[in-house]
């Protein structure tokens, strides 16, 4: 995220140049317009300093001022919360208890399953996408009635599965005809001003080469 010469960026992101899980914290970062500098972390040379910063030396780390924070889904809470506007979770507790869930879900059920893809054998890549499509196929009935998962307003859910999506054709996730609804959503996430400017070049080839 660039920014003016006479600004200082107030916060500092370690993102991975291909990775879903700093990807969703870039969009939430560009749908606050906040002044960030982005460093792009190329997994097999890390710079010397995230491992000073994060115990785990891993993306996405997000340093603001004294606090550094890990783990993409507490740090787009932090966001939202730190930056009130656009506001990206629902205001009644109920709602956002609802929403935390479906975040926690889509980590367990989905995102959890990428290594396996990426790195299993044949038998277990074939079943991580197996379930990944099902999944999508579930809830892409749900984009039948509203245009966002939680309805009608962009939240942090959608940050999250968008990155999914984006790489379905990377993980060779194929969806039925059935879930042409959550497609359809997926095309409304990617016209998004945040997403467009969320991607990096490694991500920008991802759909370059579909």
């Amino acid at each position: 995220m660039a920014s003016p010469m006479n600004r200082k960026p107030i916060m500092t992101l370690y993102s991975g140049i291909n990775d879903p899980f700093s990807h969703r914290t870039r969009i939430v970062l560009f749908e606050k317009d906040v002044e960030c500098r982005i460093i792009e972390v190329d997994p097999y040379r890390k710079p010397r300093e995230l491992a000073d910063l994060n115990p785990y030396n891993q993306v996405p780390t997000i340093v603001d001022r004294d606090l550094v924070l890990y783990g993409s889904l507490i740090i787009n809470e932090y966001l939202d919360e730190r930056l009130p506007h656009p506001p990206l979770m629902p205001v009644d507790p109920v709602s956002r208890a609802r929403a935390r869930l479906m975040l926690i879900r889509f980590d367990r059920d989905w995102y959890s399953l990428l290594p396996d893809i990426t790195d299993g054998d044949r038998k277990t890549v074939t079943r991580a996408r197996n379930i990944i499509r099902d999944g999508l196929s579930v809830i892409s009935q749900i984009f039948k009635e509203r245009p966002y998962v939680l309805g009608d307003e962009f939240s942090l859910v959608d940050c999250c599965l968008a990155p999914i999506l984006w790489r379905l054709g990377l993980y060779g996730v194929n969806l039925p005809r059935q879930a042409k609804p959550i497609l359809e959503y997926a095309e409304r996430i990617f016209s998004r001003k945040s997403f467009e400017l969320s991607l990096s070049e490694a991500e920008r080839e991802i759909r370059a080469k579909q």
